[in-house]
């Protein structure tokens, strides 16, 4: 089969910015997290920085996705990128977050809006695991909350997206969830976090739960975040991944995104960038364009490429 690497425009559909100071987690003590040792990664994580590592990848796009500031401070959370991209143009488009599951949530994302355009959608990250360092849910029920749906169901007044974070053993409730809301575009983050290829039950757990959601034409996956829980650089991985999503939901259903600077904990940013163009060589030009630029420039409203 002929390999070819892509070469035009590249969209970062999954990165993020911080300032250590503002989220807890990360000026804390140190914990058991799902990504493993983080102490590279507890410090300023700055635009400017962001920006020499994306330059040196041919990334000319990018999309800025919360990193969870508390809760009570995502308002300035927006305001902060807000002026980081008044400042340097970057990122192009914002996920934010509010507090789902509480009655002020619509308002919150209200202001948010107000705040600045380039915001279009939220994430509420909603895995939870039987390992209690992969959980970040409070419960395994969350999606099921009456409180959590009438505000998941006020994102297309908004015109939002929701990026849906969940576990292979999760993707029956979250179809039930895409099932209920077809007016929302779900991004599923990190291709659904498969922990383990090599555990045949998980791996089939995750196969079935991806062929159940990709029946539903309002998900779409995001090809990130494979460094996850091996904590490497896994060209095998990647490519093992991106066949099974692309076969299953297609190129126009696909994007890249680099998930840094949390895979900065074993790789760099052009290294990643082209181990990812390396996994869908053996691609059509045509769906590895969809899956470097053109369905990020579609589900976030960037606009085409060079406009």
């Amino acid at each position: 089969m002929t390999e070819q690497l892509y070469d035009g425009d590249i969209v970062d559909a999954h990165h993020h910015v911080w300032r250590q100071a503002d989220m807890p987690w990360l000026s804390g003590p140190m914990v058991p997290r799902i990504f493993g040792p983080y102490e590279p990664i507890r410090r300023d994580y700055l635009v400017e920085e962001y920006l020499e590592d994306a330059r040196a990848s041919g990334i000319g796009t990018s999309v800025y996705v919360q990193p969870n500031w508390p809760l009570d401070r995502v308002v300035d959370e927006v305001r902060w990128i807000a002026e980081l991209h008044e400042r340097t143009g970057w990122p192009m488009a914002v996920v934010g977050c509010a507090d789902l599951f509480s009655e002020d949530a619509v308002e919150v994302m209200r202001t948010q809006q107000a705040l600045s355009p380039l915001v279009v959608g939220t994430r509420l990250q909603l895995h939870w695991h039987e390992r209690p360092e992969f959980r970040f849910a409070d419960g395994p029920e969350q999606m099921k909350d009456p409180v959590f749906d009438r505000n998941l169901a006020s994102l297309p007044d908004l015109g939002w997206l929701f990026e849906l974070q969940v576990f292979a053993g999760q993707m029956s409730d979250a179809a039930a969830l895409v099932q209920a809301h077809p007016q929302v575009t779900f991004v599923l983050v990190h291709a659904g976090m498969l922990v383990d290829r090599d555990d045949a039950d998980e791996l089939r757990q995750w196969r079935l739960g991806m062929d159940r959601l990709a029946t539903l034409p309002n998900v779409v996956v995001k090809l990130t975040g494979q460094g996850t829980f091996v904590h490497r650089l896994d060209e095998h991985l990647l490519r093992f991944v991106a066949d099974e999503v692309l076969d299953r939901f297609g190129s126009d259903r696909a994007m890249f995104g680099t998930n840094f600077p949390v895979e900065k904990l074993w790789t760099s940013m052009p290294e990643l960038t082209r181990a990812w163009r390396r996994a869908v060589s053996r691609r059509t030009p045509e769906e590895q364009a969809d899956v470097f630029s053109r369905t990020a420039r579609r589900v976030y409203g960037l606009g085409p490429a060079g406009a």
